[in-house]
């Protein structure tokens, strides 16, 4: 699984696809996460990725070239902007506002691509020719709005990349296959068995699993597991 961002703030992904799950599944080549400055891909010398929109209105629009631009350099489109026939399981998505709400069910179905693209939106929006001519589809993690698709694009990475075999272990998460059945997985407890608040006030575990027997707390879990609501 390969996952490209392409984004204006490049320096925001590092420190969270370095560390912990994200940052082995990648030293073991198990995902591989490319990020791409769309600065890089403007043919003026200030570099410009946004530019006033026609007809007038506030803010700034990301503009149509230099996502062109990214999206030929990293190979997946054509001159013409289709995508290359060599990459039948790589699909382009922005991070928008507008998009499809974003569950698990969809991240099932990326996980089953071979490479997926993330256009990081910013300011007012991206030029409307970039949605009618380079991408697949737009999401959005939620019903309110972000400063930018940076975040959004890593929700998208993290939660993807821990369906692909091998990143969490051997075994699929019982945690995700849960959440496709419609249910958030149940609560969880450690030790101690008893945490003493203060005199007279104990927090406890479930005497039920701490029984032993198999069957109850296997009802119990199933009977405190939350029902995921669309």
């Amino acid at each position: 699984m390969q996952f490209d961002i392409i984004t204006i703030f490049p320096e925001m992904f590092s420190s969270y696809f370095n560390e912990s799950i994200l940052g082995r599944a990648q030293k073991k080549n198990l995902v591989k996460i490319k990020i791409y400055n769309l600065r890089k891909y403007t043919n003026d010398k200030h570099k410009t990725t946004d530019d006033t929109p026609y007809g007038g209105g506030a803010g700034m629009v990301l503009k149509l070239e230099p996502i062109y631009n990214a999206l030929r350099d990293i190979s997946v489109i054509n001159v013409d902007g289709k995508r290359k026939k060599t990459h039948s399981k790589t699909r382009i998505f922005l991070m928008s506002a507008k998009g499809a709400i974003y569950n698990q069910k969809t991240a099932s179905c990326l996980a089953d691509l071979d490479r997926i693209v993330l256009i990081c939106g910013r300011y007012e929006g991206v030029d409307e020719r970039v949605k009618e001519n380079l991408i697949d589809g737009e999401i959005s993690i939620g019903k309110y709005i972000l400063m930018g698709g940076e975040l959004a694009s890593m929700i998208i990475v993290d939660s993807v990349s821990r369906l692909v075999e091998g990143v969490l272990g051997n075994e699929k998460s019982l945690e995700s296959e849960s959440y496709s059945n419609g249910l958030v997985e149940h609560p969880h407890y450690t030790k101690p068995e008893s945490f003493l608040v203060k005199k007279g006030l104990s927090w406890k575990v479930p005497d039920v699993l701490l029984s032993g027997n198999h069957r109850k707390i296997e009802e119990w879990r199933k009977k405190h597991s939350k029902i995921i609501e669309d």
